[in-house]
């Protein structure tokens, strides 16, 4: 190697025709550079300019260097800037245990060479009192600054067993080198830094479109935990969630080192590291907790933890909770990372929760829906009574929800039975409860056996006194006499009864205001002399109402045809024809409402 220029200063390195500024051939030849030098320089250009992965740049460089400088031992430490020290990134020659240590800025050669940003060749490092023996069998050691736009980044450090190995000329090409080698460094480091940043927003992306669709509580907490791992190599995690009053943190997911438990943990807001997260609305990062009064000590390996809030609609109601066994393990990427992630975990845990409780309350909605179709039932009759002209049937075929249709037989004196089927306004719950107080009114009235008529009105007064917004009756109110077979009947809005003889179909023009819609009305009653072999069919509108794929309704001929071709039949067989045909017009569409019959044959 040629003889070259005086080694410039490090403060002057940014300002010197070097690689730094370009390393054109003209301004390395105005350096003084002979053919074969210029050949090195053009050679580690084009290996600096050609990647941008860091660890493939150190190798390529620590190749050149050594096609120049024939060492054994080798290396290149970074300086990390929240702890102040040099971090071996990339070496060759030195044991794994000297690979690892940590060397603090102004210890030893490498430390001394940082603080000052001045290069140091030493011959013999027994006369240098900085020198740090950490290889016993080292003589010679060549150090130098490796500094990028005025700032320092690190060290490039080589050392020899032979005495007097590095000579003056090392020096100054390790020296003119430095600061290419500093800046391609940093290059390497900014698009490994994006790089890792875009991969960062990606995995948050996927993370929160997959949180967003977990709507169990604790599957989500534990694929909280699992997924968070993609991003940060914790050694313990823990979610806590703020009590109903806000004053108690409570573990609901824990993992330590490889398996996950739940301990029953609770920790007041005003205490610990995880309440001052809660108490400050903010990040905490402890470098050492062993340092800090606010750590309670719950785990023994713990040294360093770090503590996200989770803030939703302006409130928080939780905690992240990292930990891990080495000291200022978490840095502020961390941060940054477990704080926006935080926001989509807060939103899937408030979803989870709403869930839980909407899940809840359908719950007991079914199960209050359940146990009010039960009183609806129990408040029909089982079945209908016996008489010696005439037989009767009921079928009654509940919707699939709670419906309004009420039906009775309530026996009268003189061989007399009342024949009630009535049909509330609504559905579910509200109607259930209003036919309860239908059915109640009309039981007490009819302990004086009025007539159809007079029971309506009855019936409509009272429900004026108890009115209720938007709530009402249509009923169809008949008495039988079974000595006479003849048929009373009163009617308030509900289907009008049919009777068919020989096969002819009559309509029973019986219509009347609703119940409980307006007050002083009268009803109109109608007397129905009939005849042995008659049959007369009283249903509630989901029988007219009952429509099929293309949307027609049964209707009233439909049901009367029904009825006088069955007319000669037993009036349960009537009753059941009439439901079987309904079944066959709907022809599998489901029901919307409750389908009642009520049949009287006149033997």
């Amino acid at each position: 190697m040629s003889s070259l220029p005086p080694s410039p200063a490090a403060s002057d390195v940014e300002d010197s025709p070097r690689p730094g500024k370009g390393w054109t051939a003209t301004e390395l030849a105005t350096a003084g550079l002979d053919p074969a030098d210029l050949q090195f320089f053009m050679r580690l250009t084009d290996a600096l300019n050609t990647t941008l992965d860091l660890q493939t740049l150190l190798n390529r460089t620590a190749e050149l260097v050594r096609d120049v400088i024939p060492f054994r031992i080798f290396a290149i430490l970074l300086l990390n800037d929240r702890s102040h020290d040099l971090r071996m990134r990339f070496q060759i020659g030195h044991t794994p245990q000297v690979a690892r240590t940590r060397v603090p800025v102004g210890k030893g050669i490498v430390g001394q060479v940082a603080q000052t940003r001045h290069a140091v060749l030493l011959n013999d490092v027994t006369t240098d009192p900085n020198y740090i023996s950490v290889n016993p069998e080292v003589k010679s050691e060549l150090a130098v600054p490796l500094i990028a736009k005025n700032r320092l980044i690190g060290v490039m450090d080589l050392e020899s067993e032979q005495a007097g190995f590095f000579r003056p000329e090392h020096l100054n090409i390790l020296t003119l080198t430095a600061s290419r080698i500093a800046q391609a460094i940093e290059n390497a480091r900014l698009y490994t830094r994006i790089s890792r940043q875009a991969q960062t927003l990606e995995v948050l992306n996927e993370i929160a479109t997959e949180l967003a669709s977990i709507l169990e509580l604790n599957p989500l907490l534990e694929r909280v935990g699992q997924l968070l791992r993609r991003l940060i190599d914790y050694q313990m995690f823990s979610i806590m969630l703020l009590d109903q009053k806000g004053e108690t943190l409570i573990t609901r997911y824990a993992w330590r080192f490889g398996y996950s438990h739940a301990p029953l943990r609770r920790i007041p807001v005003n205490s610990g590291l995880v309440g001052a997260a809660v108490r400050e609305w903010r990040a905490i990062n402890v470098p050492d907790v062993l340092q800090d009064p606010r750590y309670l000590p719950m785990n023994a390996e713990t040294r360093s933890e770090l503590i996200v809030p989770l803030f939703y609609k302006g409130r928080v109601i939780g905690v992240l909770d990292l930990e891990h066994t080495r000291v200022n393990f978490f840095n502020e990427e961390h941060e940054r990372m477990l704080t926006a992630l935080a926001a989509q975990v807060a939103i899937a845990i408030e979803n989870a929760r709403l869930y839980q409780a909407v899940r809840t309350q359908e719950r007991q909605l079914e199960k209050d829906m359940a146990m009010a179709r039960e009183v609806q039932l129990r408040l029909l009759p089982p079945g209908a009574p016996e008489h010696k002209n005439a037989e009767m049937a009921v079928r009654f075929l509940p919707a699939r929800s709670i419906g309004g249709d009420l039906y009775d037989f309530i026996e009268y004196s003189g061989d007399r039975t009342a024949i009630m089927l009535g049909d509330v306004s609504g559905k579910a719950a509200p109607a259930a409860l209003f036919a309860a107080l239908v059915s109640g009114i009309m039981r007490s009235a009819a302990q004086q056996h009025p007539g159809p008529a007079e029971m309506l009105k009855n019936l409509n007064d009272a429900l004026q006194e108890r009115k209720l917004d938007s709530q009402y009756v249509v009923m169809v109110y008949a008495v039988w006499n079974d000595e006479n077979r003849t048929l009373q009947v009163a009617n308030s809005g509900a289907v009008q009864p049919i009777v068919c003889r020989g096969g002819e179909s009559v309509t029973v023009k019986a219509e009347g205001f609703p119940l409980g819609m307006f007050p002083d009305v009268d009803y109109e009653e109608f007397n129905v002399a009939t005849q042995p072999g008659d049959a007369v069919v009283f249903v509630s509108d989901g029988i007219l109402d009952a429509e099929n794929a293309a949307r027609e309704m049964y209707g009233q001929d439909r049901l009367a045809g029904v009825l006088c071709t069955h007319r000669e039949q037993p009036a349960q067989d009537i009753a059941d024809a009439i439901l079987a045909d309904v079944s066959r017009f709907q022809d599998g569409k489901d029901r919307f409402d409750d389908e009642t019959i009520i049949v009287i044959r006149v033997r």
